[in-house]
């Protein structure tokens, strides 16, 4: 009686961390490498601009280039070339986030309310342990509130970029996790830049832009298609977004949020997948390296990396990625499984967990511009922020890294079992363990091998005689 008992209990724990479907693991892939590439370009770009900042030959220049006003003044749109990059390119880089939103709402992990209350919990826990610990520092040490949002987000693309340089092997489970992490994180971003900081709102323009918004989703209802009626389009309803006093990155939310990411009978792909494989590049390549080169430039000064630990804002922040996001991440993972009764998968270990979620401290593109709006106006404490921000992030990167490279070798033998495809059909072999014919092309593969060995031998005891080779 023991056994249907055991199978019973084994029919109700649901493995946290367990092996995705082919499908989900073949998008997770193509979706990472995408995001790897643009966080090297990301990386490369925030050193060039601390580079291009920090030498005083070069400082002057940069100065005078981020502060480069263009466009036209009477629409309201004569900006700097800094404000132009984070209100205007990372734009693009919020539309792609939309799409992923859609497309994990109706398409991936959080379609499935079971599967969705991890990382959405996870990413809730990881948002409010920091502006918690940030709240506590700035209480007790008598600092500005102002900037409680600024440890909260998670950069994906950075963090990849620091796995791509250490080389390390994460299982498909655990990018899988950061990545779902990534996206419900920057949905509760965007809901905190629309939501606080927003002082005053135009609601001439904004009923223009929602007006916009509904074009934009009829034309996309009826089946039109046309890059030159979507893109004018789309740089109207920014252009009066931004007019209306809400952040301009809403818009590209909300466009991306509006496309079709199920398919259709006889479709490959749904129109999301598509927009978002053209435009994934634009935005991991152009937008968000540009962002960083404009907003990464701080200065690094001994003093000033000194202060980034004796100011409350400043400490903050630090202690806001580096301890709330490792914490709130961990622990939220933790008591998910504890309270649905789910277990941990077989080949991973909490630590595992924890290296994850101390990677998710590396804040850099959206803690970036909440440092901007919290503190507009103060360009000094602006740019300390700036430092505190890459200070924390920098710091996240080397804790994970030390723990991911404890468990590194573990982590490459996992790769490889996932990797494996000795039967040659395309398909790794973990995913075709229950299916017969899999074990019948083993079967034949290995008694080809099996019959090649005994010729070889019978051929070898012909030749002396005695079995031994000549």
């Amino acid at each position: 009686m023991a056994a249907p008992a055991r199978n019973r209990e084994n029919a109700s724990t649901r493995k946290v961390f367990g092996r995705l479907s082919l499908p989900e693991r073949t998008f997770v892939a193509d979706a990472l490498r995408a995001e790897t590439v643009g966080g090297v370009l990301l990386l490369l770009a925030a050193i060039a601009a601390l580079i291009w900042a920090n030498i005083p030959a070069l400082h002057d220049s940069y100065e005078s280039v981020s502060h480069y006003h263009l466009g036209p003044e009477a629409l309201g749109l004569n900006l700097s070339i800094e404000h132009w990059a984070a209100d205007g390119l990372l734009a693009i880089f919020f539309f792609v986030a939309g799409i992923e939103l859609k497309r994990e709402l109706v398409a991936g992990d959080l379609r499935d309310p079971k599967a969705a209350v991890l990382p959405v919990v996870a990413a809730l826990c990881g948002m409010a342990v920091p502006a918690l610990v940030y709240t506590l520092t700035n209480v007790t040490g008598g600092g500005s509130l102002a900037g409680w949002a600024v440890p909260t987000a998670t950069d994906i693309a950075f963090a990849l970029a620091v796995l791509a340089v250490i080389g390390t092997s994460l299982p498909s489970a655990l990018r899988a996790f950061l990545l779902t992490l990534a996206v419900v994180d920057d949905l509760f971003a965007i809901l905190i830049i629309a939501v606080f900081f927003t002082d005053t709102i135009d609601f001439a323009a904004l009923g223009g832009a929602v007006v916009g918004l509904l074009v934009f989703w009829l034309l996309l209802r009826k089946g039109v298609r046309g890059w030159y009626l979507y893109v004018p389009l789309a740089l109207v309803i920014w252009g009066l977004m931004y007019n209306s006093g809400i952040h301009a990155t809403i818009a590209g939310v909300a466009m991306g949020l509006m496309l079709r990411c199920h398919r259709h009978e006889g479709e490959d792909h749904s129109p999301g997948e598509r927009i978002e494989h053209l435009v994934r590049p634009l935005s991991a390549g152009l937008a968000v390296p540009l962002f960083a080169l404009f907003s990464a430039g701080v200065s690094l000064s001994g003093g000033a990396l000194g202060d980034v630990f004796s100011q409350p804002e400043t400490l903050g922040v630090v202690l806001g990625l580096v301890v709330g996001k490792a914490v709130g991440i961990f622990g939220g993972t933790w008591l998910t499984a504890r309270f649905t009764r789910a277990s941990l998968s077989d080949d991973l270990a909490w630590p595992d967990v924890f290296a994850v979620a101390s990677l998710a401290g590396i804040g850099f593109t959206v803690s970036l511009l909440i440092g901007e709006l919290a503190f507009d106006g103060d360009a000094a404490l602006t740019g300390e922020i700036k430092a505190a921000v890459l200070m924390g992030s920098l710091i996240s990167a080397a804790l994970a890294t030390a723990l991911l490279k404890v468990r590194n070798a573990k982590y490459r033998k996992m790769c490889a079992d996932e990797e494996r495809d000795d039967d040659l059909d395309g398909i790794p072999d973990i995913y075709e363990e229950d299916d017969p014919a899999y074990h019948l092309r083993m079967a034949g593969i290995y008694e080809r091998k099996a019959a090649e060995h005994r010729r070889i031998a019978e051929l070898m005891t012909a030749d002396n005689g005695t079995g031994m080779p000549k």
